[in-house]
């Protein structure tokens, strides 16, 4: 028995940790996880307090409804959409729990399934117009926070609302406590957990795929049998029910017609600056969430440096310029690479048989196999 000397080509999955992370970390989508160390580094090193578990754990907290926000924007994002309406969702969320829930404890569950439906209501509402009447969703989503404002403003104003229950407001500012090292795990922290995990495994579906595919290329995808005014549809329930888990939380914290207002421009932000592609087929839904978690570290680290908190605004729509800009650039410059021809084919020689030459079946082959 004699053994080959000529070695394997390893595949490309089979390269080391390090590379696989390397070449991750080169991608819009990756850089922010990188992004997210060096500002929490930064913030540490300026304030070693925040670099305690239990400060850490807080934070995170804190931070989840942005994180939910900005994974619902992504679904309408990728899909090559936007979703303005988000802010205003949140605050009509904030006033139904405010105004329905009241003191009656029996009422949470109830409300909270109203608010639910409402937000489903509110997102077919958006998609329909947006597929069906072919009205841009620039100008729907814009139309629907406009009218949901003024009818926050309307009720508020005839009955301003209050705190509901604390039942209710337990689930934005509760947690588990007496948990070692970090003291209390909050209850929001769990949510975004979940809904991130439910997320990425919808992204690997079929619906995750003919949503990014619907983003890249619409009329392929209609051509490929993807219903593409569903899917954008879905999209669009999606983030607005996602809007209505970040005002469910939110009521823990405060309630009045103030809360969530330009919570639509937080969370497109935070979905440029985790990479994903303005105009749709580009980006990963985790790196959503992780953009608002490196866009309200940067806020702390600009307040940990005393920076006025008047540049928050200013610094915001930088952060959109140059994150689109850049993002646009290596997505472009990747699928350009992707693009690019290989090596040609070999030329046939005298002893290569011509291409019109039948050749015999082989046996172990498909032809060879062939009844």
């Amino acid at each position: 028995m004699t053994t080959s000397t000529t070695e394997r080509q390893l595949p490309a999955h089979s390269r080391s940790l390090g590379a696989r992370l390397a070449s991750g970390a080169a991608t819009p989508g990756g850089a922010v996880y990188v992004l997210v160390v060096v500002l929490l580094a930064s913030i540490i090193i300026s304030n070693p307090n925040f670099g305690d578990p239990s400060s850490l754990i807080r934070f995170a907290g804190r931070t989840a409804p942005i994180a939910i926000a900005a994974m619902g924007q992504y679904y309408v994002i990728v899909s090559g959409e936007f979703d303005l309406s988000m802010g205003a969702v949140v605050t009509t969320q904030v006033i139904i729990a405010g105004n329905m829930a009241g003191d009656d404890a029996s009422q949470v569950v109830p409300v909270l399934l109203l608010m639910l439906v409402v937000g489903a209501l509110i997102g077919l509402v958006n998609g329909l117009v947006t597929t069906l009447l072919r009205v841009p969703s620039f100008i729907v989503t814009l139309g629907t926070m406009l009218a949901l404002f003024g009818v926050v403003r309307y009720v508020a104003g005839v009955a301003p609302a209050g705190n509901p229950v604390d039942e209710f407001r337990e689930i934005g500012r509760g947690g588990i406590e007496d948990v070692p090292v970090v003291e209390v795990v909050p209850y929001p922290l769990l949510i975004v957990v979940v809904i991130a995990a439910v997320a990425a495994f919808s992204m690997r579906r079929p619906f995750g795929r003919s949503l990014v595919a619907t983003g890249d290329n619409p009329e392929a995808a209609r051509l490929g049998g993807t219903s593409v005014w569903w899917i954008k549809t879905r999209a669009f329930m999606i983030s607005s029910l996602s809007a209505t888990v970040a005002g469910i939380i939110l009521v823990g914290y405060a309630g009045g017609r103030a809360v969530g207002q330009g919570y639509e421009f937080s969370a497109i932000t935070a979905v440029v600056v985790g990479g994903v592609l303005l105009g749709g087929g580009r980006g990963w839904v985790l790196s959503a969430a992780a953009g608002a978690y490196a866009l309200e570290l940067l806020f702390v680290l600009l307040t940990v440096l005393h920076v006025p908190s008047t540049w928050r605004d200013s610094v915001q729509g930088l952060i959109i310029i140059v994150a689109v800009a850049a993002s646009a650039r290596v997505w472009r410059f990747g699928r350009r690479s992707a693009d690019e021809p290989g090596p040609a084919p070999p030329q046939a020689s005298a002893s290569t048989p011509d291409s019109d030459t039948p050749t015999p079946p082989t046996s172990g082959t498909h032809q060879g196999e062939q009844r």
